[in-house]
């Protein structure tokens, strides 16, 4: 337990934080899940929608604080090359 307004003020902030981050972490994944889906059926086109879903949310995330910069820009780099492998 907090043992100062402040403090228990910041476990407040934390616990809404670690909600919005876990949603949003949550929500990378379904789209990279959605992405990889499309890959592995061959179609081409609903893959590339699917990618610039992911890339749009992964770039969002980053905005937002919740993924560092290196680490989304990996993910859309492997994710890119992924359906470039595909054509």
């Amino acid at each position: 337990m907090p043992n100062t307004k402040s403090a228990e003020r910041r476990m407040r902030n934390s616990a809404r934080k670690q909600q919005r981050n876990r949603s949003v972490k949550s929500r990378l994944k379904s789209f990279e899940k959605r992405f990889v889906a499309a890959l592995k059926t061959g179609k081409k086109d609903e893959a590339g929608t699917a990618l610039r879903e992911a890339i749009s949310t992964y770039d969002k995330a980053v905005k937002g604080g919740v993924v560092p910069r290196a680490t989304a820009n990996r993910k859309k780099s492997r994710l890119t090359l992924a359906l470039a492998k595909l054509k």
